[in-house]
């Protein structure tokens, strides 16, 4: 419902026609639909103020992640990237070749085009894009997403288990798993990080692989 009222009152054709996509697959099994696990590095968490210094994608085909289709975009920005770089790594010398914010949104929408977005803690990057499609497309849109850390917090809670603080961080999620320890801060590696974590999160609640995309959806 959500999604169809976006489109209702979305107007730039672009965006139009990546919604009207995502409205086509809703019904579908989630191994029969595309999915890219996405993260986002920034220079701070204020979508206002901060920016955007790199995207990694890794594409989810039935459900196998297709590596060979990950990508990793460094983004220029205004300005240093100061502090920021203590946490991600990312220095002001490596954006000397980066693309512009406007090359790297058109880039994102042609490849998550008629697929769902998979990211964890998915608020923070989702106003993060939000910011850009106002500032680029004159549009306040919300990607549908589907996110890792809600999937998680919606099954303990089922489960009736007691949230302690960081449980539903990337790392401890994964942990409960057994999936590997990513221990690079970096887009791509996160975004793999979290495609993972929906295959197995995907494998716990499924009744013999059979979930809707809209059901994961709703989870989040």
């Amino acid at each position: 419902m959500r999604l169809r009222k976006q489109l209702l009152k979305c107007k730039h054709v672009t965006l139009q026609r990546y919604l009207e996509a995502l409205n086509r697959v809703l019904n579908l099994n989630v191994n029969d639909v595309e999915l890219v696990a996405l993260d986002l590095e920034m220079t701070g968490l204020d979508p206002q103020v901060d920016q955007i210094l790199s995207i990694g994608i890794v594409p989810i085909s039935h459900g196998q992640l297709q590596m060979q289709q990950a990508e990793h975009k460094l983004i220029k920005i205004d300005g240093s990237v100061g502090q920021s770089a203590t946490i991600h790594g990312i220095l002001d010398h490596h954006l000397e070749d980066a693309v512009s914010i406007e090359e790297a949104i058109e880039w994102l929408l042609e490849q998550t085009q008629g697929k769902f977005i998979v990211a964890h803690h998915a608020p923070l990057d989702i106003r993060f894009l939000q910011v850009q499609f106002q500032k680029i497309y004159n549009e306040n849109v919300k990607l549908p997403v589907i996110d890792t850390l809600m999937i998680e917090r919606n099954r303990l809670l089922k489960q009736h288990e007691t949230l302690q603080d960081g449980a539903l961080r990337l790392g401890a999620s994964r942990a409960r798993y057994n999936l590997p320890v990513y221990n690079a801060h970096n887009a791509l590696i996160d975004a793999l990080a979290c495609g993972e974590l929906l295959l197995a999160q995907i494998q716990a609640i499924s009744t013999q692989g059979q979930v809707k995309i809209a059901d994961i959806a709703k989870l989040t």
